[in-house]
């Protein structure tokens, strides 16, 4: 039976509701699946939403309580949702949901504004009537359903009027979705840890802060007046405290809650590149490396492992046990140092947080009673942490969820430490897939396969990460930034990923999947022209010539760099030798790759940039110190003059290569071949410090002469470039960190990521002033950041007066070919248009290819 009624109450409009009588769904997926049919039967939802709403119950058990569950979708998806509606599946015989609870109402909520918080307020108060829940499991009447969850529960009759404690504090509610249950779990958290009563009123409701359902039933909106007043032991300190957890969850609601509507518009906005003609559900990320990929999507994921159930003896396994407990500790104790100075406090308190779980006293005790019954170390440990994880997330509370998620993760930690055997690895299928990751460390990313693995999004990073770096090296299409809700999706979904636009596409049609192929078909001709002509120089119609360089990390790289139309080496990275390894590569291991550059090289120009670490690049096997703020802090050349055991032994192997390969007689300029730079250069002090290392070593040595150049990453050497071009050969702008601190923006965090582009004026403006400052002295200046390998980008930079660019070996066809088209006064006047632009889209708004590729679409839409 279906029933339908417009409103849930006769004061505001509020949703649909659609009841189904007697359903008997086979399984919790296909209960979701049949309440959201309803929804988009109705009208209320577009079909993506339902599997939305199966995410969610992915990420969250939607299990109120007393049967009663409220399937509902992700946050990031409520543009989906057309029209505020209530699906509920009356099942009788009901249906398992979760580690042994069961239900027999399934109220699927599809919510906009913040309806579903009187929703929610009505649900908690009928949970209480066991009475009435019993009769609506069984009734044959829709409209019984329908006037449980239309009219609102009668007050409890008072006493007296609503009254305040003796310490208050007014408030109005600003969270932008209302009280709805993390926060109001944030409240009861912080509420029972307080000795006194804590009370919250809402015009004659009051609710016990200690009591989540009593807070929930409040409902309150945002807007909503509400006293928050304590009594008994130390009120006032209560009353503070409780009320800095009130207010202070208010700027993460509302950077929720705009998170939410930037994503929805950034998806509905269609973009320069390929556009879908239908409607397929959109991910909007941040392109990170271009093109398109159109396959199944993987959900990179920890293997399963089997524990073997192998029995000791008591005494040995205690010990194992033990010992695993005590290196695990250790093992989070090392790494939320290392997440605090990297990252901050709040992200290193989560492996704060985890390291405590495994001293639980409870869950220790559960293990030692099951291998006391006989089991195995392994599997009594792993058999404790699935128990109390699962009764964690039969409570049907998201905070105890999340700490249950925590658990199992702890402890998978503690049962590689048991027996290394059972370390849990991440699978890759055999066939091509488009990886969906939380993020990948560089090492990760070099390793992947560009056959399996055709496209890439991270819910984590940003487009000038190390990460998007190596996936433009590799040639696979990637997007970053994408958000949590990646992590969510269904392994096997077809999908497109433009990583051009930095999108995701979910569901395309066959239409669209003809479309994208078609596009790529135009991609691949138009860069098949581009790379038939790589090997011509980069030389402006009026014969002005850029030099182009291409960005590797070693000799076995150089001859695909060839190959795609470098002219030579604009920026080795050496740290790659010393990420890479477990520990630090001596001058000889050094030697070694240095000398096989120069031989794959045969002449051509090497740049050669010393050790860069620090920031987000760390290596423990170097002790780097605990900073606050490390981009801030301790890198680069700072901490090659800080660390010589460091910088002598890279310094001795470059000389030496330089005395076995580099003629006395070689060029000097931009031509030599090889050149060593210094990172993070900020003074004319360090400058002055290092050539004078460099020249003993050099004497010492017996070497020639080579150019030594500075990388300009910061505002201070920008502007005094003038005055550093004294005192050194060349330049290399690097425009990812000088884009991070010229904006003041961590280039790593999700949030802000998007607003970190080079393009921005100012930095424009900066590159501008170094071109200027070395042409006083007849320095020659390079690029090595991310823009040298945009087309548009390099053209705004040949204007600027960079002499060289330098980028990932797959951008170079495609960078020549657009300079061999520029006239230099064109580019010139471009260039100076793009300074006087008041922001970084409508410096992007100049290039004329743009236009072109919307052209293009429409064309073949």
């Amino acid at each position: 039976m279906l029933a339908l009624t417009p409103t849930l109450s006769p004061q505001r409009a509020g949703p649909r509701l659609l009841v189904r009588l007697g359903a008997a769904p086979a399984s919790k997926e296909a209960a979701i699946r049949e309440a959201a049919g309803l929804l988009t039967t109705a009208g209320c939802i577009e079909e993506a939403y339902g599997e939305s709403m199966l995410r969610r119950e992915g990420v969250a058990n939607t299990f109120l309580g007393h049967g009663v569950v409220i399937p509902h979708g992700m946050v990031d998806d409520r543009h989906l949702v057309r029209e505020s509606g209530l699906a509920v599946l009356q099942v009788p015989g009901g249906i398992e949901w979760h580690d042994g609870q069961t239900a027999h109402l399934v109220v699927a909520i599809a919510a906009q504004s913040d309806t579903h918080i009187t929703v929610l307020r009505r649900l908690t108060r009928l949970i209480q009537d066991e009475a009435r829940l019993e009769q609506l499991r069984t009734t044959e009447n829709a409209a019984d359903i329908a006037a449980a969850l239309s009219e609102d529960a009668a007050a409890p009759a008072a006493t007296g009027p609503a009254t305040d404690l003796r310490q208050r504090f007014e408030w109005t509610v600003d969270y932008p979705t209302g009280l709805h249950a993390r926060p109001a779990a944030h409240w009861v958290e912080t509420a029972r840890a307080l000795p006194a009563r804590i009370r919250v009123r809402h015009g004659d409701q009051v609710a016990d802060a200690k009591n989540l359902i009593a807070l929930l039933q409040l409902g309150l909106r945002c807007g909503d007046e509400v006293t928050i007043s304590a009594e008994g032991d130390d009120e006032a300190g209560a009353l503070a405290r409780i009320c800095a957890a009130v207010t202070g969850l208010s700027a993460g609601e509302k950077a929720a809650a705009a998170r939410a509507a930037e994503a929805a518009a950034r998806a509905a906005a269609p973009v320069a590149g390929w556009n879908p003609s239908d409607a397929p559900r959109v991910m909007a990320g941040i392109a990170a490396s271009p093109g398109l990929a159109i396959g199944p999507i993987h959900v990179l994921a920890a293997a399963e492992v089997a524990v073997p159930d192998e029995p000791e003896p008591l005494t040995s396994g205690a010990d194992r046990l033990h010992r695993a407990l005590v290196t695990t500790g250790g093992q989070l104790r090392a790494l939320a140092d290392d997440t605090e100075r990297r990252l901050g406090k709040a992200d290193a308190g989560i492996f704060s947080a985890q390291a405590e779980l495994i001293t639980d006293t409870d869950l220790i005790t559960l293990a030692c009673q099951l291998m006391v019954e006989g089991h195995g170390v392994a599997f009594a440990w792993n058999a404790a942490v699935e128990r109390m994880a699962g009764q964690l997330s039969a409570l049907g509370n998201p905070v105890l969820a999340a700490r249950a998620a925590d658990l199992r993760d702890v402890g998978r930690r503690v049962l590689a430490q048991i027996d290394p055997a059972l370390r849990s690895g991440h699978d890759l299928p055999d066939a091509p897939c488009i990886l969906l990751a939380p993020d990948l460390a560089p090492s990760d990313t070099a390793g992947l396969d560009p056959a399996r693995v055709i496209g890439l999004a991270t819910a984590q990073g940003g487009p000038t990460s190390h990460t998007a770096i190596l996936a433009r090296t590799l040639g696979i299409p990637a997007v970053v930034a994408g958000g949590p809700g990646l992590l969510a999706l269904a392994d096997r979904a077809v999908a497109i990923l433009d990583g051009t636009a930095g999108r995701l596409y979910l569901g395309p049609s066959e239409a669209d999947i003809a479309s994208a192929k078609a596009w790529q078909t135009r991609q691949r001709e138009q860069a098949e022209t581009e790379a038939r002509e790589r090997a011509k120089p980069a030389q402006t119609r009026d014969g002005h010539r850029i030099a182009i360089g291409a960005n590797v990390n070693n000799p076995e790289q150089v001859p695909m760099a060839l190959d795609q139309g470098a002219e030579g080496v604009g920026l080795m990275r050496t740290e790659f030798l010393f990420l890479e390894r477990g520990d630090t590569p001596s001058e000889d291991d050094q030697y070694g790759t240095y000398s096989g550059m120069l031989t794959a090289l045969a002449g051509r120009p090497l740049i050669v940039r010393t050790l860069d670490i620090g920031g987000d690049k760390q290596a423990a096997h170097l002790h780097l110190p605990k900073e606050e703020n490390p981009f801030l802090g301790v890198r680069g050349a700072r901490l090659l003059l800080r660390r010589p055991d460091l910088m002598e032994p890279q310094l001795r192997a470059l000389y030496r290569a330089a005395k076995d390969h580099v003629p006395a007689d070689a060029p000097r300029g931009k031509d030599a071949p090889l050149s060593i730079m210094m990172p993070m250069i900020t003074s004319v002090p360090e400058v002055l410090r290092l050539r004078e290392i460099c020249e003993g070593i050099r004497d010492e040595i017996g070497a020639p002469e080579v150019p030594l150049g500075i990388m300009i990453e910061v505002p201070a050497a920008a502007i005094q470039a003038d005055v550093l071009a004294r005192h050194c050969d060349f330049f290399s702008i690097g425009t990812n960190d000088l884009t991070q601190y010229t904006l003041a923006i961590d280039r790593q965090n999700t949030d802000l990521a998007p607003e970190a582009d080079s393009l921005h004026p100012a930095v424009l403006r900066l590159i501008r002033l170094t071109c200027e400052g070395a042409a006083r002295h007849g320095r020659f200046v390079g690029v090595c950041g991310g823009i040298a390998g945009d087309p548009f980008g390099a053209s705004l930079l040949a204007g600027l007066g960079v002499h060289e660019l330098s980028m990932t070996p797959r951008d170079l066809p495609g960078v020549k070919a657009r300079l061999r088209a520029c006239d230099m006064a064109e580019l010139k006047a471009l260039a100076m248009d793009a300074c006087a632009q008041e922001d970084a889209a409508a410096v992007r708004a100049l290039d004329p290819a743009a236009d072109s590729a919307a052209d293009a679409a429409a064309a073949g839409a």
